[in-house]
């Protein structure tokens, strides 16, 4: 009996030591260059898109058959592509490829703070607690203007 016991209790550790392998750094590492950013609906402006190289096949999809845009990221590079589902049409932008101009880099320039936006709430609206939102930052600003 004890044997038997001997053998189990060796087992298990063994299965500890391939949990500990999986847990590793090495199990969390990426093996692709590309990295899914989203997929999102093409709306009507990518059907308008100039296409330089267009196929000659009749049957080959085009702009207007793309019904969802893949966007996806250069982990080399920083590009990031976006391509539809079916033309396989892509556009590229390369944020790294050259310098932030000015207001671009941290910290920017603001032409109000949120205090001054939402004071400015306040005052609009007496009795009503400032509520330091986006979206009421949003409407803050487009009253601004």
């Amino acid at each position: 009996m004890r044997p038997f016991s001997l053998l189990i209790v060796v087992a298990c550790l063994a299965g500890c030591g391939q949990q500990a392998a999986y847990n590793s750094a090495d199990a969390t590492e990426h093996h692709g260059r590309y990295l899914g950013i989203g997929v999102y609906p093409a709306t009507d402006l990518w059907q308008h898109l100039t296409r330089p190289q267009r196929s000659t096949d009749p049957h080959a999809a085009t702009l207007q058959d793309d019904t969802q845009l893949i966007v996806v990221v250069d982990s080399h590079s920083g590009e990031i592509r976006q391509c539809g589902n079916m033309s396989g049409h892509c556009i590229g932008m390369n944020p790294w490829a050259a310098a932030l101009g000015p207001g671009q880099a941290a910290p920017v320039a603001l032409d109000a703070h949120q205090a001054d936006l939402d004071r400015d709430r306040l005052e609009a609206a007496p009795g009503t607690p400032a509520v330091n939102t986006t979206a009421a930052a949003g409407s803050a600003r487009s009253t601004r203007r």
